[in-house]
């Protein structure tokens, strides 16, 4: 591995020093990117004033610089992302979410991890199981069969934040700023490269992270934010190749979604009965039926503003409008992991 890079939100200087010292004990190369920092910030700033920054804070615009900064050293091949909150990271997460863009025998340009979601027993991955899966067979009885919709529906675990790809991908995906990263990511792969440049690989035995809370009263955190977020995703993706959206469809896709969520439900609660594992049916409908009314959230935001476009711009276009910009973002983060 030559390079390692961290990106770090929501940090003041002292939680930016804390983070200094907790990653200097990897043997590794490494640099952190203090996106709140004031020299990211003045870099950010000057992409605002040009209408080239992410317009806001999120998991999306946090992989956007890091993916600049990897651009920027211009010595490297194969990337891979996953997130820092891993509680059962091994070694070979890494090997096996790697390999296939780094073997040169291979001719794979985008790998996408998945592995099983059980915690203490427990299953997890609500967000996945319960709002995307069921969504995606709503959509197809409400909107008809639809070729990005089978191609979301092919990934094992869509919402997996564990990916890979070859550097030239840095150069030319448009990614959301929200929770719709790992979504936006798909649809990317989907318009830009043939299927048979595209893989999916086990990565983990057994995959725990931090949980997020549903947060049933409040819309701007937690799972309740997180879906409305893959919602308008989903939804602006399939706007733009064409699919005409109203009210009444998302009432129809908002029940007909509910049905196909419940049997899930079910589904799993069978599942983890045969596999001895741990299932809170309450919690699973309850989740649903959130999910639910934020689809009709997430439709009625996208057709209050059907201009607003979430995606934050290439990093080729950055490269266009601020030839020096990368050059810069190199020198104010290695400025800021000085000693």
């Amino acid at each position: 591995m030559q390079n390692i890079v961290i990106g770090l939100d929501k940090a003041n200087e002292k939680e930016f020093i804390d983070a200094k010292k907790f990653f200097s004990k990897l043997p590794q190369k490494h640099e952190i990117l203090w996106n709140d920092g004031p020299n990211l910030k003045k870099l950010d700033k000057k992409l605002l004033d040009n209408n080239l920054a992410p317009q806001e804070m999120g998991k999306g615009r946090n992989v956007w610089y890091c993916m600049g900064y990897i651009l920027s050293l211009g010595n490297t091949e194969a990337v891979a992302l996953h997130d820092c909150d891993i509680i059962t990271y091994e070694k070979d997460l890494l090997s096996r979410l790697v390999y296939p863009v780094a073997n040169p025998k291979f001719n794979f340009d985008f790998c996408k991890g998945y592995y099983p979601r059980i915690s203490k027993n427990k299953v997890k991955g609500r967000v996945s199981r319960l709002l995307v899966t069921p969504l995606l067979r709503a959509l197809e009885k409400t909107i008809g069969n639809n070729e990005f919709i089978s191609f979301i529906d092919s990934f094992r675990y869509p919402l997996a934040g564990e990916f890979s790809f070859r550097r030239r991908v840095l150069k030319d995906i448009r990614i959301p700023y929200d929770w719709g990263l790992e979504i936006g990511v798909l649809s990317e792969m989907f318009r830009n490269y043939a299927g048979n440049r595209l893989c999916q690989v086990d990565i983990a035995d057994n995959y725990d992270h931090k949980h997020q809370e549903i947060s049933i009263d409040d819309k701007t955190k937690g799972l309740s934010k997180m879906s409305i977020d893959i919602i308008k995703v989903l939804i602006r993706k399939l706007a733009s190749q064409g699919e005409i959206f109203s009210m009444s469809i998302f009432r129809s896709l908002k029940a007909t979604y509910f049905r196909e969520a419940l049997d899930f439900v079910q589904i799993y609660k069978k599942d983890a009965m045969m596999n001895s594992f741990e299932i809170d049916v309450h919690e699973e409908e309850s989740a649903v039926e959130l999910f639910a009314r934020n689809i009709m959230e997430a439709g009625e935001v996208f057709l209050d503003s059907p201009m607003e476009s979430p995606n934050i711009p290439t990093w080729n276009r950055v490269d266009t409008a601020f030839p020096n910009f990368l050059a810069e973002l190199k020198l104010a983060v290695e400025l800021d992991n000085k000693d």
